[in-house]
């Protein structure tokens, strides 16, 4: 007999799936002990540079019952966005993840609808849905979950689709069968070391935060330091090379949602386009994209550094 454990973790992944997610794991609520030195000693030596906001909530980034009360399990999701298309060559670049729709949005809803579902099949759940917008460590659950291994460069990884992929969890108060970890395929590998043009991996698993083209473009409120001047790859937004020089990202496999396909402008544009770029051109290409974060003065700092 199959007991209510299993039936239940089976009727959530396959309701995730037919929303679209990639895959699905579970992990046991409960507090991340080998994350917390890791955290403690990355915030110590400063490498969030100014993302203040990773200092607070220490103890609930950790611990997922100081999230949701009475919390049990965590549900990890992964949702592709590798493009069928990319950006043309010689031109300022953006991260793929940014191409279509801001995330927050597409993946909230879905995970809304798993969240309804659940209510709907299994009665009174207590949970929440979360998108990189709450103190919770993404990538430790994910991985927790049975879903990847962190890799090198600090991201989540799979031998199926590589790393191209976004991660969610919902945090419910209901007892779930469990995934246990995977093992790490990166072996002797340093691509991403190796080419990460501002040395941000500064040792394996290590990322310096405060060194990430990403930190720079997105993060980065003040002027851009001059002694990174022609280090940056002509990013203009985020940045790919980690993932893009991964060996285990020759088998991602274009996304299947619409909403992350780019507007039909943003991939044909040259140098001097971005350089000519109005106000009012940023806000139709990227109406509803993450891009908006960095706003137009934002985006406009950072191409005047590249060129």
């Amino acid at each position: 007999m199959i007991d209510s454990k299993e039936k239940y973790t089976a009727l959530i992944k396959a309701e995730a799936k037919r929303l679209g997610f990639l895959s699905c794991g579970i992990s046991k609520a409960a507090f991340l002990e080998e994350e917390a030195p890791r955290l403690e000693k990355w915030l110590t030596k400063n490498m969030h540079g100014e993302m203040g906001y990773m200092e607070n909530h220490f103890d609930k980034r950790l611990d997922p019952t100081k999230l949701v009360e009475g919390s049990k399990s965590v549900i990890s999701l992964l949702l592709n966005y590798y493009p069928e298309e990319v950006q043309t060559e010689n031109t300022y670049k953006l991260s793929k993840y940014a191409y279509g729709t801001d995330y927050h949005f597409v993946i909230k809803d879905k995970l809304k609808a798993l969240l309804h579902h659940i209510r709907e099949k299994i009665g009174e759940v207590n949970g929440r849905a979360f998108v990189d917008s709450a103190p919770v460590l993404d990538k430790a659950w994910a991985a927790k979950s049975g879903l990847g291994w962190i890799g090198k460069h600090s991201n989540l990884l799979t031998q199926q689709v590589g790393s191209f992929y976004f991660i969610a969890e919902l945090i419910v108060d209901l007892d779930l069968a469990y995934n246990t970890p995977v093992t790490d395929h990166c072996g002797t590998c340093t691509a991403c070391i190796d080419a990460c043009p501002t040395e941000a991996i500064i040792e394996p698993y290590i990322v310096d935060g405060s060194k990430c083209i990403s930190y720079f473009t997105i993060e980065l409120k003040n002027e851009l330091p001059n002694e990174l001047q022609g280090k940056f790859d002509d990013w203009m937004f985020g940045c790919d090379v980690c993932q893009d020089v991964c060996p285990w990202n020759r088998f991602s496999k274009p996304h299947q949602e619409p909403l992350f396909n780019p507007h039909p402008e943003l991939l044909s544009m040259t140098k001097k386009d971005w350089e000519e770029i109005t106000e009012d051109v940023f806000k139709k290409i990227f109406k509803k994209s993450a891009v908006k974060r960095t706003k137009y003065s934002g985006l406009q700092r950072n191409i005047q550094f590249l060129k």
